[in-house]
């Protein structure tokens, strides 16, 4: 019976295990099942509360369309997903699109497996220059593309820049010209913030009661970058699945 279902928290690295122990996936809710109570092989995913809708602090007004927001090369490979327990992400991934109702909040499109378009999660940042603190004020539900679009320089080393410019214009209305100029005038910002170390605050999270892991220190984070960059390029040689 569907009432005697228990949901669980399963990260996706973990899905074959559970489903391997008696996990079920409820295609309309997303979530992984244990089908009965009192399975002992699915116990360690017991699922916690969930985490509210509205994160402590979180500016849920924080940026307007689709935009160009790149990330501080000194920042990469510090986010959110970096420094949380995998559970803790999905418990997070699964609030975020809860509360978008299941639709990616700028373009308004749906999960489609046939399309490869999935729904993501996306920080937004506001950054204090004098502080050299980077600070987590808005966690926004993207789908693929939209997400592919925010992060360009991204999409410019994994060879989709003339697919991510084709839905920038389309989304908001630019012309190519200025779609180019706003990439242009988003890659300034980019190098002027990447001179500068950032301080991670992640505040909205932990007074979420999220446990945070150490972020990658700066003297690793090129290391990281490199093997993330040619595991992408592997990828796609073998036309396996993307980020």
């Amino acid at each position: 019976m569907v009432g005697e279902r228990v949901w669980l928290d399963v990260p996706f690295a973990e899905k074959d295990e559970a489903k391997k122990g008696g996990a079920r996936w409820d295609p309309r809710a997303k979530r992984w099942y244990a089908p009965r109570p009192g399975i002992p092989a699915l116990e360690r995913w017991a699922a916690a509360p969930d985490i509210p809708d509205l994160l402590p602090g979180e500016d849920r007004t924080l940026g307007h369309g689709l935009f160009v927001d790149l990330v501080p090369s000194t920042c990469w490979f510090t986010n959110v997903r970096s420094c949380v327990a995998p559970r803790d992400w999905e418990r997070l991934r699964r609030m975020i699109t809860r509360r978008a109702g299941m639709r990616c909040e700028i373009c308004g499109a749906v999960e489609d497996r046939d399309a490869r378009r999935w729904l993501e999660a996306h920080e937004r940042w506001v950054y204090d220059h004098p502080a050299r603190r980077q600070t987590l004020k808005r966690l926004i539900c993207l789908c693929t593309d939209c997400h592919t679009v925010t992060h360009f320089g991204y999409a410019q080393v994994r060879g989709l820049e003339e697919r991510a410019l084709a839905h920038l214009t389309r989304v908001t209305g630019m012309d190519r010209m200025t779609a180019r100029e706003h990439v242009a005038a988003a890659f300034e910002v980019w190098e002027a913030r990447s001179r500068v170390t950032w301080t991670l605050d992640l505040g909205i999270l932990t007074d979420a009661g999220i446990t945070l892991a150490p972020p990658p220190g700066a003297g690793d984070r090129a290391a990281i970058a490199g093997e993330t960059l040619r595991a992408e390029a592997g990828r796609r040689r073998s036309g396996g699945p993307g980020r």
